[in-house]
């Protein structure tokens, strides 16, 4: 057993004991951990309230070298999260973003970047960012990360150039094919027999590149209108629903950010 030192975002907090409660943590520089905190329901714990879901916080724990919970010995509060009484669309938003974390990560897998842009959407979440560009910009910096990333360039299949095909075909209004089971765009070839596949615009596909790149703040001004910004929720509606093999919780409370996007 190792004591280690990092910094985390408190994703679950579920009582175990009168006194204790177990901590679902997504930690910087160990992934995701489980562990249990010892009196940290007592009113005056050792804790200082840092155990708070969405909070950013400084902690000590023993690492356990089997399957037993790691043990959490120190919290120490950096940031909580203060928007769930002013606005509930961000405390959804953050909701999310916590649920993604969880779900889509594996225990002890240190994933630096990952946290670095889940602890920038809740602080900007709680800061007064919108929620609509906040929420698209993590979950494709996610997918990008964790190597899930649809391809947006060219025919998942066969690599030929669809923006093109969608330049040439003013019968389907230039919409591009995305298979969500095939993970990209599809040309009209390779899109025959596929499963799961919906027509967006151009600027759909264009617009995940840009929420992706992570050399590029230009997210934070595209010029995005209603129609994009509605497919773009669709078409990862049913992305995540098919990487999680249901629909994430949170999913259905998001819908309201993108009638009125920003």
């Amino acid at each position: 057993m190792s004591t280690e030192k990092t910094d985390a975002i408190v994703l679950r907090v579920i009582d175990f004991s009168e006194t204790s409660c177990v901590v679902t943590l997504f930690t910087r520089d160990f992934g995701k951990i489980s562990a249990l905190a010892k009196g940290a329901r007592r009113p005056k714990g050792p804790f200082e309230a840092a155990l708070d879901l969405l909070a950013v916080c400084r902690i000590v724990f023993i690492h356990k070298s089997t399957d037993a919970l790691d043990l959490l010995t120190e919290a120490k509060l950096s940031r909580r999260f203060r928007s769930a009484s002013k606005d509930l669309s961000r405390l959804y938003a953050a909701y999310y973003v916590s649920e993604l974390l969880k779900e889509l990560t594996e225990e002890a897998d240190p994933q630096h970047d990952l946290y670095d842009v889940a602890e920038a959407a809740i602080r900007a979440l709680d800061s007064g960012a919108a929620p609509a560009r906040q929420v698209l910009r993590f979950e494709m910096a996610t997918l990008r990360i964790l190597g899930h990333m649809p391809q947006c360039n060219v025919c998942v299949e066969c690599g030929k150039d669809v923006f093109a095909e969608a330049e040439n075909n003013g019968g389907e209004k230039k919409r591009i094919a995305f298979g969500q089971v095939a993970g990209g765009v599809l040309c009209k070839r390779c899109r025959i027999g596929q499963r799961k596949v919906v027509l967006v615009t151009p600027n759909v596909v264009k617009s995940m590149r840009v929420f992706a790149d992570a050399e590029s703040d230009q997210w934070r001004d595209l010029n995005t209108d209603s129609q994009t910004m509605g497919e773009l929720r669709g078409v990862l509606n049913y992305y995540f629903a098919a990487l999680l093999g249901r629909r994430p919780r949170m999913q259905p409370y998001l819908n309201a950010l993108y009638t009125a996007h920003g």
